[in-house]
């Protein structure tokens, strides 16, 4: 029987870091383990290591501030942008009047915007947080479900925020979170089942307290939680959840609401609406519709600002075309610049566009595919042919895929 070798002064060496005796000041010994002095001063380090407080401010403009600056980038949806700069303008009010001994508290107003797809309900999102220069998150409702299911947990919502602010807590406290696609998790029945309703019902109430505030255990990394895992601990309380979705139908639970379908003389009593206006049942929403459409009472509580986004018209998209601060046509025209080309559009081309856009039925989303498709094969000539000078888009080459007008430098052609 051989007898068990004990470690000599050569062979010991630290577990961790694999320094030597002879390399450190100090090397404690376990069961069949070493630890040197530098390794312990290090996790010492990690373990009592405190991050500064940031002295994050917000830039407070106000509601009218924030409604021209929507204007620059947003067009159209009026009553969307005076709705949501009151409700931000009271959020960060709310946030700076904290600690000041108010003998009034201000209770937290989240946002939340409905109307179709392609209506700017995202871009409205991503604009104010530009704005207000503070962190910004979107995230998809439908990849969420309850704890404990295959899916997203609600707290990675928080952990992509917290990877915005790189990881600084206080500043993401302060940030503002889109979920988009919410109406995608209503209740798949009015009626009570057996059967859970994990992506449904069941998100609803896993975000109740986030977006209410609650103290979120993030996990670093992401992913499922799991037992003695170490987590960042972030205040919901001070975060501003827009969300947003198309609510598909939602006209008809208002329009049946309002006796929309009742005719006849009995009808007085009820407010006659045309079927045809969509925005104007729209506009008459309540708390109630909501509910009605699958979500439930507590979740809609949680927002006190909501904001119609209307179905945009073809005048708003050739609006959009030409006048905010980044349309399509502007980013066009500077790319052919760029080539010494200058680039222009008819009214009639910009109208064929929006048209079509119309047709597509994704709302504004619709637009780029399209110029896409009718600038490719100008954005595959033009770099190589210096002898263009000018080109002209009109109507044909929208509509029926006619080649541009095409001007060519005299001076270069000779």
């Amino acid at each position: 029987m051989t007898k068990k070798s004990t470690p000599t002064k050569e062979t010991i060496a630290c577990s961790f870091c694999g320094r030597t005796e002879e390399a450190v000041e100090k090397l404690i010994s376990g069961p069949s383990v070493y630890i040197c002095d530098k390794c312990v001063r290090l996790c010492s380090g990690i373990l009592e290591k405190k991050k500064t407080p940031t002295n994050y401010e917000i830039k407070i403009l106000k509601p009218k501030e924030i409604k021209q600056r929507l204007d620059e980038y947003i067009i159209g949806q009026e009553s969307a942008k005076r709705t949501i700069s009151v409700a931000v303008y009271n959020h960060y009010k709310r946030i700076r009047s904290l600690g000041k001994g108010s003998e009034v508290e201000f209770s937290k107003s989240n946002v939340l915007i409905f109307g179709p797809t392609g209506s700017g309900k995202t871009l409205m999102a991503k604009t104010l947080a530009n704005i207000l220069d503070v962190p910004f998150t979107i995230a998809d409702a439908t990849t969420l479900t309850e704890a404990g299911y295959v899916g997203e947990d609600v707290e990675n919502i928080i952990l992509r925020l917290l990877q915005a602010a790189d990881y600084d807590v206080a500043k993401a406290e302060l940030g503002i979170v889109y979920i988009d696609e919410i109406d995608k998790i209503n209740r798949t029945t009015a009626n009570v089942s057996i059967t859970r309703d994990v992506s449904g019902e069941g998100v609803q109430q896993a975000l109740l307290k986030i977006v209410e505030g609650t103290i979120a255990n993030v996990p670093p990394k992401g992913g499922r939680k799991h037992p003695n895992q170490e987590y960042i601990k972030v205040n919901t309380e001070n975060i501003l959840f827009i969300v947003g979705g198309a609510f598909v139908n939602l006209d008809k639970i208002i329009a049946k609401r309002l006796g929309k379908s009742t005719i006849g003389f009995s009808s007085t009593e009820k407010e006659a609406f045309d079927p045809t206006q969509k925005s104007l049942l729209l506009s008459k929403v309540e708390p109630e519709d909501f509910i009605q459409f699958g979500m439930i009472p507590e979740f809609i509580g949680r927002f006190n600002s909501i904001a119609n986004s209307n179905e945009l018209m073809v005048s708003d998209l050739v609006s959009i075309l030409t006048e905010p601060k980044n349309a399509i046509v502007k980013q066009y025209a500077a790319m052919f610049e760029m080539e010494g080309v200058k680039l222009q559009f008819t009214e009639e081309a910009l109208a064929a566009i929006a048209a079509k856009a119309m047709e597509a039925g994704t709302g504004a989303r619709a637009l780029r595919m399209i110029l896409e498709n009718t600038m490719r094969d100008l954005m595959f000539e033009v770099p190589s042919d210096d002898t263009i000078s000018e080109v002209l888009i009109d109507k044909e080459t929208v509509t029926e895929k006619r080649p541009p007008l095409i001007k060519r430098s005299s001076e270069k052609i000779a």
